[in-house]
């Protein structure tokens, strides 16, 4: 079974895929979307064991953003 879904997308975005019109753009579509979801399933198994908590992605966000603003002071 197929379901319908519609997309908004910007109206640049929309003039250049009219320049293709060869390509099926629902299937474009279709397979970013199973592109991504399999992603999502990788992430998912890769980190159903971890200790890795949300917690410790803040502490190393915020400590890799003080790197980097040493790095390239304004």
């Amino acid at each position: 079974m197929l379901v319908n879904m519609t997309l908004s997308v910007p109206d640049d975005l929309y003039r250049e895929m009219s320049f293709h019109s060869e390509l099926k753009w629902s299937d474009v579509a279709r397979q970013a979307f199973e592109k991504k979801v399999r992603e999502l399933h990788w992430m998912d198994d890769a980190l159903k064991n971890s200790r890795f908590t949300e917690d410790d992605a803040e502490r190393i966000g915020h400590s890799l953003k003080k790197e980097i603003r040493k790095r390239f002071p304004k």
